[in-house]
């Protein structure tokens, strides 16, 4: 059952992407977002701290950072961050592409959003870098192999939205096998 919470969240996002496509990120306003969702601008900032955030939030860092422990201790920082990607991934039920396409496509195409990514990455690589320290990595170098993963990743998931032709987890795995594949 979907809760109350849920709901909310998901009529503003989708309030947001209609009006986005109507009227672009910048000439958007907190308020029509509220106002299409049927509800008021606080409860919009309870769901959202700001209008970015609707499309660069990531709540997958707590699982990120699970599967990262998971991972054996002795294997290197990109494998092991690859590795706990890829199990994060699999836990994840199947994202509705579409959305997230077009979440993407507006961050892809709106300079002041690629700031606002570049910010929940920290929070990501924040997370990764901590896994690894955990597990034994030097700071230094988590925090280069968690820099280097989601910029990787990023990468993808932006040319990605500007696609029609490759689905999430090809693009997400791709991002990931060229990290793999540095060795060889």
């Amino acid at each position: 059952m979907v809760s109350k919470t849920e709901k909310t969240r998901e009529r503003l996002l989708k309030a947001s992407l209609e009006l986005f496509a109507v009227h672009g990120y910048d000439a958007t306003s907190v308020s029509q977002i509220a106002g299409r969702a049927g509800v008021t601008e606080m409860t919009f900032f309870r769901h959202f701290p700001t209008k970015a955030s609707l499309l660069v939030d990531d709540p997958y860092d707590p699982l990120i950072g699970a599967g990262i422990r998971e991972q054996p201790v002795d294997l290197d920082p990109i494998s092991r961050i690859t590795r706990g990607i890829r199990s994060a991934w699999r836990q994840l039920p199947a994202p509705a592409t579409a959305d997230v396409r077009e979440r993407l496509r507006i961050v892809a195409k709106t300079p002041a959003l690629r700031a606002g990514l570049a910010g929940g990455t920290a929070a990501t690589e924040a997370v990764i870098a901590e896994a690894l320290v955990e597990g034994g990595t030097g700071h230094r170098e988590a925090a280069i192999a968690a820099s280097a993963v989601m910029a990787a990743l990023n990468t993808a998931l932006l040319e990605w939205s500007l696609t029609e032709d490759e689905d999430l987890g090809r693009a997400i795995d791709s991002a990931l096998g060229v990290l793999e594949d540095r060795h060889g």
